[in-house]
């Protein structure tokens, strides 16, 4: 690691403008030491965010959840209102990380974490858009069971590692920031950004702003929500396919609202509205949610290492919303 100065603002002006001259963001620390000792993050300077003033509340009312960046893991995903307003954002964090690791991190952090490629993570590999802009992209005729098949371009396939924020894309997330302009509320699908020819800016941030919190919208279908995540082993490992799911039945037996989100698969957390039109209104049938979930990865450009997540992703969709047609209300 390189030698770098150190800061911890008292309010979020000071906080601000550390950051816009260049100084990295410091919360849990889980992801920014990690990738410093790796040699990928190089701070000049670190800003401490941790004694920022009012970003550790969560507020759980009738119609939304509001939750400050500088929140724990653990502690949300332990909230007892959370926990019974919107089920999967629990069952998100439980499959991340370790223990240890989600009683440090928190909840902004976890939102603006870097991928996992391994071709990202190693400083070694000269070939790498986000991490070397320009310099192309070696995991592309690489090693790629791990890699993304949607939202790809030729200049980067890597794939979002995040948990947390699958179950924020499904229900309509809404990120709070703050800048020297004021405050912003910027919604999530807007706040990843697909890597295109710019794989280097992946969060619709300006230098000096600030993740500050999230709202999330306490729809009824979000009370008979689920996080089901599939990977290679039962703990600490990122997804192989994951799926945050809602749904909720009318007086008819009809699908009237439904929310799909993907991870482990795409380059961000992926919104799977093909599916979701396909079964709107519908009578939630074998035969049509075996349908609809095929339409998952019709968008999806394979590479030859993670071909198998073609019939992997349909698959979890069909089981996991099987088994919620088969629960009761």
């Amino acid at each position: 690691m390189m030698d770098f100065s150190y800061a911890r603002p008292a309010d979020l002006a000071a906080a601000g403008a550390a950051l816009a001259a260049g100084g990295m963001a410091l919360g849990g620390g889980t992801g920014l030491l990690d990738l410093a000792k790796l040699g990928v993050a190089r701070p000049v300077a670190v800003v401490d965010l941790t004694r920022l003033p009012g970003l550790d509340a969560i507020q759980v009312s009738e119609t939304e959840a509001r939750i400050g960046a500088l929140v724990k893991m653990s502690r949300l995903a332990a909230h007892p209102a959370m926990r019974a307003a919107l089920p999967a954002v629990g069952q998100a964090l439980l499959a991340s990380a370790s223990p240890q690791i989600r009683n440090m991190a928190t909840i902004g952090g976890n939102l603006l974490q870097r991928t996992r490629c391994a071709y990202f993570r190693d400083a070694a590999v000269g070939s790498c858009n986000r991490r070397n802009p320009g310099s192309g992209c070696a995991a592309v005729g690489g090693v790629t069971r791990g890699h993304a098949l949607l939202g790809v371009s030729p200049h980067c396939i890597a794939t979002h590692p995040g948990d947390l924020a699958v179950a924020l894309v499904a229900f309509d997330a809404v990120v709070e920031t703050w800048s020297p302009n004021g405050q912003r509320l910027l919604s999530v699908h807007d706040f990843f950004l697909l890597p295109g020819a710019t794989p280097g800016q992946e969060f619709a941030l300006a230098p000096g702003e600030i993740v500050t919190g999230l709202r999330i919208p306490l729809a009824p279908v979000a009370r008979q929500a689920r996080y089901v995540k599939l990977r290679d082993r039962a703990s600490y490992e990122f997804a192989a396919a994951s799926l945050a799911a809602g749904m909720s039945l009318g007086v008819d037996g009809r699908i009237a609202d439904l929310r799909l989100a993907l991870g482990g698969v795409a380059t961000i957390p992926w919104r799977a509205r093909s599916v979701e039109a396909a079964l709107i209104g519908e009578h939630p049938t074998p035969a049509a949610i075996a349908a609809a979930a095929a339409l998952a990865m019709r968008e999806a450009e394979p590479q030859p290492d993670n071909r198998h997540k073609l019939a992997l992703v349909p698959a979890l969709i069909e089981r996991t919303l099987t088994d919620m047609v088969g629960e009761p209300a």
